[in-house]
């Protein structure tokens, strides 16, 4: 294989590892910020949608560890799925910021309609806060959407060229 060969599964955890730190940082620091809201408490909230409130809260840094451990699965996930579609679908690969920010669109839609309202986390809708909505919309976008498109973009490009495409 030639030196600028990429791998597709590699540079798909790459792409979902910096989306799952830019996510998790925004949130932290968000909620950080704005209502003094330790970075434990994010990580208990995000453990919650498996175990449920009470136990992530009591769980203490045990909890907070698995709550990370599922917000980079998560972020992995969505990875993967961009590169499957990507490798199949060329418009994609062809006009990556615009695929990438349909699919940041998605994903902010899925969080937060299906995936939380169907997760033990008992949070149902949008919480009340118009600022967190509107730059979660971004950041889905911007911090997750777009650097997994970057890297499955690296992969593929690179692939493209060693197939003659």
């Amino acid at each position: 294989m030639p030196a600028t060969t990429r791998s597709l599964p590699l540079w798909t955890a790459i792409g979902g590892l910096i989306a799952g730190t830019l996510d998790i940082v925004y949130a932290i620091t968000y909620w950080g910020l704005t209502q003094h809201v330790p970075a434990q408490r994010i990580l208990h909230s995000v453990a919650s949608g498996l175990i449920g409130r009470e136990a992530a809260l009591a769980g203490g840094a045990a909890t907070a560890s698995l709550g990370l451990f599922l917000h980079y699965f998560i972020a992995l996930v969505m990875a993967a799925v961009y590169a499957v579609a990507a490798r199949k679908l060329d418009w994609m690969r062809r006009h990556p910021w615009l695929a990438s920010t349909v699919y940041g669109l998605w994903l902010f839609v899925a969080m937060n309609f299906i995936v939380v309202p169907l997760s033990r986390a008992g949070a149902k809708g949008l919480p009340p806060d118009v600022l967190w909505i509107a730059l979660s919309v971004a950041v889905h976008i911007a911090f997750v959407a777009w650097p997994i498109a970057w890297a499955v973009n690296r992969a593929l490009s690179s692939q493209g060229s060693r197939h003659g495409r």
